[in-house]
């Protein structure tokens, strides 16, 4: 069951990081805390595919890395914690994107992320 588990988010996270390069870079931008680019020489479409490239290492390092799975799944947990934020901002700013074109909807999604983060901590653990 685990092992099912952590292929199914590897091919997840692989499928939201190409998502972010090609077909809905525009829809995450409105993810991208405005403090970000506030504070950083970062534009939102660079934060963006960056993030991509990140969710694509990692999905695909829960599949080619097994030895390392339990330390990776820290790291894929650390990252949903990471990218709250922008959920957050995405919320409180009411920014429409993925279909989440009202307050509940977009409130609704913060309850998700916890799950995501154990999801990552259960299946990559013996």
């Amino acid at each position: 069951m685990k092992t099912f588990a952590r292929w199914l988010l590897a091919g997840g996270m692989v499928f939201a990081g190409l998502s972010h390069l090609f077909w809905a870079r525009r829809e995450f931008q409105a993810q991208v805390p405005d403090l970000v680019t506030d504070a950083l020489p970062i534009d939102k479409d660079a934060v963006v595919v960056a993030s991509g490239a990140v969710e694509i290492m990692l999905g695909a390092a829960l599949v080619v890395l097994p030895k390392e799975r339990r330390r990776i799944g820290a790291i894929l947990a650390a990252f949903f914690v990471a990218v709250f934020p922008g959920n957050i901002a995405q919320a409180t700013q009411k920014r429409a994107a993925f279909g989440l074109d009202s307050d509940g909807a977009r409130i609704a999604r913060l309850f998700f992320q916890p799950l995501l983060v154990c999801w990552a901590l259960w299946s990559t653990r013996d």
